[in-house]
């Protein structure tokens, strides 16, 4: 099937949050008096649900110490985001409103909040170029689960009928305007996104300049690399 829908990652995909993230971690293991973990160590857990980053980093700690944790978590990235700024990495802007501009419809589905996923889109000034964003409070199941990506096409394809103007409209048009999980290609830069893909049945896309490597995203299946977010209009069309 024809490729209608993209459904990104942010962190480490879109956004350049790597530093935000890994600073805020270490200040709130130092904080908590936890165990200190490396650089590498911190920004291998991007992707997962903030619950599940810490119980990867401590796997002895309670259930009720790890909500502490995320806890924690939260009040120093949103003070932290006063001095670190994230950018989106190069090329992100321009592509996205071209992809925008050639008809495809674009989405994010990202392991943090929403709040704060709508906070940085609109920071980074790319909002309009999205039709839906799902966080990790608007599912049970996290990637690798397919659940976002099946989350994403439920709700496109319940906005989408209701722009229809008659049951008969709905019938005539149904296969055009609504979406199929064939027709969809995830971008991410972890192997947890590309799992997520292919659990769906959607195409998948790594991109290199994120927290992944090449080799995790090849193990991944991901049926395609790009090194450049730019590569994906010529390799979309």
């Amino acid at each position: 099937m024809k490729t209608k829908l993209i459904i990104f990652d942010f962190d480490g995909t879109l956004g350049d949050t790597r530093r935000n993230i890994v600073t805020t971690m270490q200040m709130t293991i130092a904080e908590l008096k936890l165990p200190t973990r490396s650089d590498d160590e911190c920004a291998s857990t991007i992707g997962l649900p903030l619950a599940g980053c810490f119980k990867a980093l401590f796997p002895d700690l309670r259930d009720e110490e790890i909500q502490c944790c995320a806890d924690t978590y939260r009040r120093i990235f949103d003070e932290n985001l006063k001095a670190i700024i994230p950018q989106p990495f190069p090329k992100v802007a321009e592509t996205l409103f071209a992809l925008k501009k050639k008809g495809f419809t674009l989405t994010i589905a990202s392991s943090r909040s929403k709040a704060s996923l709508v906070e940085l889109v609109r920071d980074m000034g790319i909002s309009d170029c999205f039709s839906l964003l799902i966080g990790a409070n608007d599912v049970e199941n996290a990637k690798p689960n397919p659940e976002p990506v099946l989350k994403t096409i439920e709700m496109l394809n319940q906005l989408l009928s209701k722009c229809l103007i008659d049951e008969r409209q709905a019938l005539e048009q149904g296969d055009i305007l609504h979406f199929k999980t064939g027709q969809a290609l995830v971008v991410g830069d972890m192997a947890v996104d590309i799992l997520m893909g292919a659990n769906a049945g959607a195409k998948t896309c790594g991109v290199t300049w994120g927290n992944g490597s090449r080799e995790e995203l090849q193990q991944a299946g991901a049926d395609y690399l790009i090194d450049n977010m730019d590569e994906l209009l010529e390799m979309i069309s």
